[in-house]
């Protein structure tokens, strides 16, 4: 029995544009709302349906997803991994009574032979899970797990996001890399985005987040044109908001910087800022996310002596965050490529001025060069610094572009907005699978026979780790 057969005749509130409310299950593989991008649009966006009158499931893994309270139709199913990238033992080997099944043996064998499973093994504990609940939910979606497990019949229809296809973050790391050790280590690492593409490919509904990533996710992972639809994120504008009660801080700059990887771009930003501070000597810069130990962020800080100019920040409340970005005489997004890009969104809407490069999808969240922000070109640390110094010397700008950057904000891109597109797709493939029998279930890989994943999903029948 679907769903909506279950409740037949019942006597319920329509939902927010009239219709029946929907019960929706959500999955997300990795659900930290302080780090990475996939913990903040389940939390918002679920938020969001449940005010509109839905019914909303979560169901993730570890590190699990925080709901916001106080919304009896919004619930969270926790599926638990082996959490092998915990803190404060990452990479760790499980005691032998943690083990309780095939899924946990591939899980571990792909960790120790230095690839990534989680995304796999969500999928094949999810498609269990589902499977054994069939009926219970009028909607399936998928926040980029893009897992083989979710192919075939899961119970309900699929829909997915993809972000971004995350095969332009493995490309910027092997541009990155020295060596081919590290180069090996790379491929090994994403090699589950060979999954990605191929379940991708299967997927009757895919939303995603901006243009430019449309645009990627047909040209990188060959899905059709006409199964990938645009519904813009946003930032949550009742939260980010400006306080002139919060007094800026002089040269202080923002970054948000949730993995030291090449995408973010951070080290451009490090660099710049050493030529900024030779003009506006108390420029200094706060991070939020996790101090490197190493690597070419280190690196640049102490090539230029600046271990007393960036202040790396982590696991800060919303509001302590809120209260950053608005102490900030400017934000950066320094990312050589996002997506969407929602720091920048967030920044915006408290009335912060931006700097942003033209990355990805950035251009189309922060609008113009000289209308609401200022634009330089992704990789270039003299460019960054020259917007830097710019916005730093004159505050009739910065309140200009703080003031338009807002505006823009609550006219395209608020949470309220997402929630609705994203429930007008739910009802499209709801309504797609009712006029076709079958059309629900994206069919599973026809030769599965080498690839451990796939025989996986057989058996089944009977932006990094520590985020």
């Amino acid at each position: 029995m679907t769903a909506e057969a279950s409740r037949a005749g019942a006597d319920e509130e329509p939902a927010a544009d009239g219709e029946r409310p929907l019960d929706i299950a959500l999955l997300t593989y990795k659900g930290n709302p302080f780090c990475g991008g996939q913990g903040v649009y389940v939390r918002h966006l679920s938020r969001e349906l449940a005010r509109l009158g839905h019914r909303v499931e979560v169901i993730g893994s570890q590190p699990y997803p925080v709901l916001d309270e106080g919304y009896p139709r919004l619930t969270l199913t926790e599926l638990p991994s082996l959490d092998l990238y915990r803190s404060p033992d990452p990479f760790r080997t499980p005691k032998r009574d943690e083990y309780r099944d095939w899924v946990d043996a591939l899980e571990v064998a792909t960790m120790w032979t230095g690839g990534f499973p989680e995304p796999l093994t969500f999928s094949l504990r999810a498609r269990r899970h589902l499977r054994a609940r069939a009926g219970e939910f009028d909607v399936v979606h998928d926040n980029q797990t893009l897992g083989y497990g979710l192919l075939g019949d899961i119970g309900a229809p699929l829909v997915t996001t993809i972000h971004h296809p995350i095969t332009v973050d493995r490309q910027l790391e092997l541009d990155a890399a020295e060596g081919w050790k590290r180069r090996y280590s790379v491929r090994r690492w994403y090699a589950f985005t060979r999954m990605q593409k191929r379940v991708a490919r299967r997927l009757p509904s895919v939303l995603t987040v901006s243009g430019t990533s449309r645009q990627e996710i047909v040209d990188h992972l060959g899905v059709r044109e006409d199964r990938v639809h645009v519904v813009h994120i946003g930032a949550d504008t009742d939260l980010f908001a400006p306080n002139p009660a919060v007094p800026q801080v002089p040269g202080r700059i923002v970054t948000t910087s949730s993995a030291d990887v090449p995408l973010k771009g951070l080290v451009y930003l490090v660099e710049a800022l050493a030529k900024v501070r030779t003009e506006h000597p108390a420029a200094h810069l706060v991070v939020v996310g996790k101090r490197p130990a190493e690597g070419p962020v280190a690196q640049a800080m102490e090539r230029y002596g600046l271990a007393g100019a960036v202040e790396f920040v982590k696991g800060i409340s919303d509001a302590e965050l809120v209260d950053l970005v608005r102490s900030a005489e400017v934000a950066c997004v320094p990312s050589l490529y996002e997506g969407f890009s929602l720091p920048a969104a967030e920044a915006m809407a408290t009335g912060t001025p931006l700097v942003a490069t033209t990355g990805g999808a950035i251009p189309e969240v922060a609008g113009r060069d000289g209308e609401t922000c200022l634009a330089v070109p992704p990789g270039d640390a003299g460019a960054l610094a020259a917007a830097l110094n710019r916005l730093l010397g004159d505050p009739e700008l910065r309140l200009r572009l703080g003031a338009a950057g807002r505006e823009r904000v609550l006219r395209h891109y608020t949470w309220a907005r997402a929630a609705e597109g994203t429930v007008a797709r739910y009802r499209e493939a709801i309504a797609r699978t009712a006029a076709v029998p079958g059309a629900a279930a994206p069919a599973a890989p026809r030769s599965p026979g080498r690839d451990a994943a796939s025989a996986g999903v057989r058996h089944e029948s009977e932006s990094r780790a520590t985020c």
